[in-house]
């Protein structure tokens, strides 16, 4: 069964440390001490977007993804609370 691993540059992975505020290691290392949620709220918006726009292709088209699901998700659970709470 697939598990989604795949092998990530080291350019890759420097990015990503600049982007999360982590340092490569805890990249490398998250199994053993997986954070509860990271925090890039001290970077500003234009700061995330240059720092995404640095990513391959790839990877931005991942991360607008994972973000469109989320969207995606929000919504839904917004419609579904509105519409039950009109019942």
């Amino acid at each position: 069964m697939e598990k989604g691993d795949r092998d990530i540059s080291v350019n890759v992975l420097e990015k990503l440390s600049k982007l999360y505020g982590i340092t490569i290691d805890q990249i490398v290392h998250m199994d053993e001490n997986i954070p509860t949620e990271i925090v890039i709220e001290d970077k500003t918006a234009i700061e995330q977007m240059r720092l995404l726009a640095q990513l391959d292709e790839k990877d931005k088209s991942i991360v607008f993804a994972i973000i469109e699901t989320m969207l995606t998700k929000k919504k839904f659970k917004d419609f579904f609370q509105k519409n039950i709470a009109a019942l």
